[in-house]
């Protein structure tokens, strides 16, 4: 990785995090109206241990369903790339699916498996990450040239072999940029459930208990760490691209 690709995310957050401490300075808004970044570091130390548990919690129940949704998602949009007719029967299901609000579908999936916390967590994590990767292999496979395809056929190549030499890296592109998404989506999913059903587990949790004590640093200190979280598994997922589809990287500019 060259320096350029660390030094610029860093100055950008750096750049945030002045202004969102001049904004609150200028202001002068008071901690129960909007915590500024000076006031957040004190709330990670008061509660580093519970950061330290909850934030465990949280990251692999999220990396969980986020594995879930990859097998899941990809498996339906192989479905869906190699038959249209597939893609026409499933495309408007899932459309109405990923319509819904999670947040409605939260409350149905804890009276279904009552007390299953771990599970309705990584249910919700799968559920609202898998649909932009069925999406982005289903365009990857659909969209390839059908003239590879009847010249490997005419060499004797199985669908197996057509998939793995032309199909599976012409679709890599598209399923790594649709993981990226899916990476913040699936820690949408589980905090849903970690506030929404009150289980007493994961960074959710810890939010809802700093709302209710009006604690607002550490509400603050919560979604920063989830954020950080987030850009962690966002950068997973960039390191796999460059392995695996690096040859599609464009020249940096």
């Amino acid at each position: 990785m060259h320096m350029r690709q660390i030094l610029i995310p860093l100055s950008a957050i750096a750049l945030f995090l002045a202004g969102w401490e001049l904004l609150v300075w200028v202001n002068q808004w008071p901690n129960y109206k909007m915590a500024s970044p000076s006031d957040l570091w004190p709330a990670f130390w008061k509660f580093k241990e519970l950061f330290w548990t909850y934030g465990w919690q949280t990251l692999w129940r999220t990396v969980a369903g986020l594995m879930l949704a990859i097998v899941f998602g990809t498996l339906i949009g192989m479905i869906m790339g190699f038959s249209r007719t597939m893609r026409d029967a499933l495309y408007p299901l899932l459309v109405g699916f990923n319509a819904i609000p999670k947040a409605t579908v939260v409350p149905i999936i804890a009276l279904i498996f009552i007390g299953q916390n771990n599970l309705n967590t990584i249910l919700m994590a799968f559920m609202i990450s898998f649909f932009p990767i069925a999406v982005s292999v289903s365009v990857g496979l659909s969209t390839l040239e059908p003239e590879y395809r009847d010249i490997l056929r005419s060499l004797g190549a199985s669908r197996f072999m057509i998939f793995r030499k032309i199909a599976l890296p012409k679709t890599l592109p598209e399923f790594f940029g649709a993981l990226k998404v899916a990476v913040t989506l699936a820690f949408i999913g589980t905090n849903l459930v970690e506030i929404i059903e009150p289980h007493g587990q994961g960074l959710g949790h810890l939010f809802d208990s700093a709302r209710i004590n009006s604690d607002y640093p550490l509400m603050f200190a919560v979604l920063i760490a989830l954020a950080f979280m987030g850009i962690l598994l966002y950068y997973v997922v960039v390191a796999l691209e460059k392995i695996f589809a690096g040859w599609a990287e464009r020249a940096p500019t």
